[in-house]
């Protein structure tokens, strides 16, 4: 499997998520159906096929986790020495539709929230920024039609 990239703080959330899940939440979970199973007939306990359930989530998730962490390319931003947008760049921009400024962060797909700002290296507006530099301007496909951006700036770190 290829590497992927990640933030620092990316992989400390996804770090944090498993700890939790694996200190906290499984023996919570192994709990529950310890005392489900004490309230007898298994085939009409609704609270022993729900904690079933949810074992099942978490067991997955901390799976998940364990790969997308051992394929990780923890990317530190203030490494970086390029003057063009790359993974990990906080870009701001000029939107010439919308006639403001914005600025996204490029990030890794689990980590992206557009509600921060933080866009995944992956999305469109992401692609289009990739190998830019102050004054470019960015072309980006939306379903609602084309967009443009001018890069203002670029920070690491």
């Amino acid at each position: 499997m290829d590497k992927f990239p990640i933030t620092i703080s990316g992989e400390k959330k996804l770090r944090d998520e498993l700890n939790n899940l694996t200190n906290t939440e499984r023996p919570r979970i192994i709990d529950a159906i310890s005392v489900a199973r004490e309230h007898g007939d298994l085939k009409e306990n609704a609270e022993y096929h729900a904690a079933r359930e949810q074992q099942s989530f978490i067991e997955g998730r901390i799976k998940d986790i364990k790969l997308k962490l051992s394929n990780a390319e923890i990317v530190d931003p203030k490494k970086i020495t390029t003057n063009k947008v790359v993974f990990s760049a906080k870009v701001k921009l000029y939107d010439f539709e919308d006639e403001k400024e914005i600025t996204y962060t490029i990030v890794g797909d689990d980590e992206a929230d557009i509600k921060s700002d933080m866009v995944s290296i992956n999305s469109p507006v992401a692609r289009s920024l990739i190998g830019k530099e102050v004054g470019d301007i960015a072309s980006v496909k939306t379903p609602s039609g084309d967009k443009e951006f001018e890069i203002l700036n670029i920070f690491y770190g």
